[in-house]
């Protein structure tokens, strides 16, 4: 019945599980329903029965004050009744809604003070109302053994605080350093870690909130489900989830779904509902985690062996803690400590783990950039090679093109309406055709010299072969120096190299011929049906090279018909708009922050709307007024004929069609053009 144990005596019991009767003490004292429980502890469950304990108890200690001490923070509500020969001799109430200052010892320990005669036989009472009525090891013994035992308690729940906020503030420190929010979801699971076991064993009620019985009753719910919301929120981002197992991820929002139900149910609705739910989930969760966490690990990302430790071992305390909740598992002194053990383990683990992700990041961004060197000294090297094998060829080239440049420009301001169109027609298909012709001989070659030389290449390999079988050793050796020499395999791989840098150059030197002819259409003088898109390409492409990469174009095209027109005296009105807005934008950069071009399509009735839009610095009305003058410009000296816009109104008048201009200051500029689908009547070519 009563062990001996230096200052104090472990206690047998029996019980009683009160469910649909009310009973009063002089019921419980007469009453032969109670049941020796075995073991030294017992759980009996997650519900909302009612459960009365009964020690028999005789004093062997020599001292007559005696301290019962049950170690169990999380009882609600305790009726502790002393009874001598059937009489009630004392009684005491307690539990956790006790405030910790009324208690006894102010501590999260349930301790009552009792006087017992020396070898006198006592039978105590105690009647249990609680959600979780999981009954540790019972002893009576002095207050000696009581507060050593509190100490012992106390600095084991320190050295896990400690542990637990140095490496909180620690990541605290690394994510206002670096900016990644994954030091910042680390903290706060480690917070939640810390909260909810601090719940669990009593301490929030003793250092947070002592008097609060609402929140001490459910904050161990509450926490251990946030604390657990936390993890898997680390978990999908720093295993990327959602990139290695797209489909396992989705399972996860089905927990944060069952996690929310057991929040809401233990704020609101049945506390017992929440605990009972909340222990089959960790179950399930752990499990589900590791799986996931070892799919990962699979797969080659090598930053999961350390979250695969740090959840394995948090994985056999929460199966430990939730196995002892129900009662499989004996509950000893290591269980009441399993979950603060595995928590320190766990955020120790995935600190490391942490630290190892950074090491794999430093370890690919070097990687990357030694690639990107590497590939920027060979792009070097490739232009430079073909910078002197075309040197010439350019250089007489680009000699004719600024000749005529500088021509053009020199007749620019003497250009009319007339005049200025067919000279930049034929300008643009003349260098059109002249570059063509001998990007033509140089695209048409390429294939024939690659395969003239795969066939010399084949020779030089059949040669090889056969000298490997009939030269002598010293003719054999001879060769090889004479190919370590010329690197004869590097040589066969940079003669690709050019071959194809040739073939790229000479294809994109082809669709910018295609896109000058497009664009002049000095073919085309008569009436055709064109596609207002090509035009508006083609344009874009010439003018590509004067914005600089600096500003975004935006295509709006809607679905247009063709439209019949004068294809070249088109293209010279997107031409003439287009530079304006790109001029007015580049002058502009240090008040326009994203700097952008739209160009929008759509039809209206027999008309098709053309829209040029900038959101550069717009115009006051008094400038608005005057654009279509001839001569009037706001381009400094130099810069600008004043011509342009008076040519654009007459094209598109001319076309007997409309050109509205839209402007406010600091607002950008939009030109609508509309233009019939169908001419009437030829046009006047001016």
């Amino acid at each position: 019945m009563i062990q001996d144990r230096q200052s104090g005596m472990e206690l047998e019991y029996e019980y009683l599980i009160e469910k649909n009767e009310a009973f009063d003490i002089e019921k419980i004292i007469k009453s032969q329903d109670f049941k020796r429980v075995e073991s030294s502890t017992k759980n009996f469950g997650i519900n909302n029965d009612i459960v009365w304990l009964k020690y028999d108890v005789i004093n062997k200690s020599g001292e007559k004050t005696r301290y019962f001490s049950i170690n169990n923070s999380s009882l609600d509500k305790l009726d502790i009744y002393l009874v001598q020969n059937e009489q009630i001799v004392d009684y005491q109430g307690g539990g956790r809604f006790l405030g910790i200052q009324d208690r006894l010892i102010p501590s999260k320990n349930l301790v009552f003070e009792i006087q017992l005669e020396q070898d006198e036989l006592y039978t105590i009472y105690m009647r249990i109302e609680s959600v979780n009525k999981k009954v540790i090891l019972a002893t009576i013994s002095d207050l000696q053994s009581v507060h050593f035992q509190i100490q012992k308690e106390n600095l084991f729940f320190g050295i896990f605080t400690g542990v637990l906020f140095g490496l909180l503030f620690y990541n605290l420190f690394l994510y206002f350093s670096i900016k990644d929010k994954l030091y910042l979801i680390y903290v706060i699971h480690t917070l939640f870690a810390w909260l909810a076991q601090a719940a669990i064993l009593g301490y929030t009620q003793e250092l947070i909130w002592p008097d609060n019985e609402w929140i001490n009753l459910r904050s161990g719910v509450v926490f251990s489900s946030l604390v657990s919301i936390a993890g898997i929120w680390f978990l999908r981002i720093f295993l990327f989830t959602k990139i290695y197992l797209p489909k396992l991820d989705k399972g996860f929002y089905f927990i944060y779904a069952v996690y929310g139900f057991i929040l809401v149910n233990a704020l609101f609705i049945s506390l017992t509902l929440s605990y009972q739910v909340l222990l089959v989930t960790q179950s399930v969760v752990v499990l589900y985690v590791l799986f996931v966490a070892i799919f990962v690990w699979t797969k080659g990302y090598s930053p999961a062996r350390y979250y695969l430790l740090a959840w394995s071992f948090f994985m056999l305390s929460i199966l430990w803690f939730v196995l002892s909740e129900m009662g499989v598992l004996s509950y000893t002194v290591l269980t009441a400590f399993i979950m603060p053990l595995g928590s320190t383990l766990e955020v120790i683990l995935l600190s490391f783990a942490l630290a190892d992700k950074i090491n794999v990041l430093i370890n690919e961004k070097e990687k990357e950039q030694a690639d990107k060197l590497y590939i920027l000294k060979e792009n070097e090297r490739l232009i430079i090679k073909q910078n002197e094998n075309l040197e010439e060829k350019v250089k007489k080239r680009t000699e004719e093109l600024e000749y005529t440049l500088h021509n053009l420009q020199n007749t620019q301001t003497q250009m009319v309406n007339q005049e200025k169109m067919a000279s930049l027609g034929q300008l643009t298909a003349g260098i059109a055709h002249e570059i063509n012709n001998p990007i033509n001989f140089v695209s048409s070659n390429i294939s024939p010299l690659k395969r003239d030389i795969n066939d010399i290449l084949e020779i030089v390999e059949a040669y090889r072969e056969k000298g490997e079988v009939e030269f002598s050793d010293e003719s054999k050796k001879e060769l090889k120096e004479i190919e370590k020499e010329v690197e004869f395999d590097f040589v066969i791989e940079e003669i690709n190299q050019l071959l194809n840098g040739m073939e790229e150059g000479a294809r994109r030197t082809v669709e910018i011929v295609k896109g000058l002819r497009l664009f002049s259409r000095v073919d085309e003088q008569d009436v055709k049906k064109v596609d207002v898109h090509d035009g508006l390409d083609s344009t874009l492409i010439l003018l590509s090279s004067s914005m600089n990469g600096k500003i975004k174009i935006n295509k709006e095209y809607g679905s247009i018909p063709l439209v019949e027109c004068l294809p070249g005296k088109i293209n010279q009105v997107f031409m003439n708009i287009i530079t304006n807005a790109i001029h007015a934008l580049l002058d502009n950069l240090n008040n326009v922050s994203a700097p952008e071009i739209t160009l929008r399509t759509r039809k209206s009735d027999t008309n098709v709307v053309i829209e040029i839009e900038d959101n550069g610095p717009g115009m006051p009305e008094k400038v608005k007024q005057r654009i279509f003058e001839p001569f009037f410009t706001t381009k400094s000296v130099g810069k600008g004929t004043g011509l342009g816009l008076s040519i654009v109104y007459t094209i598109i008048e001319n076309h007997k069609g409309t050109l509205e201009v839209r402007s406010k200051e600091g607002k950008g500029t939009n030109f609508i053009i509309t233009l019939p689908i169908y001419q009437t009547a030829p046009l006047n070519d001016r």
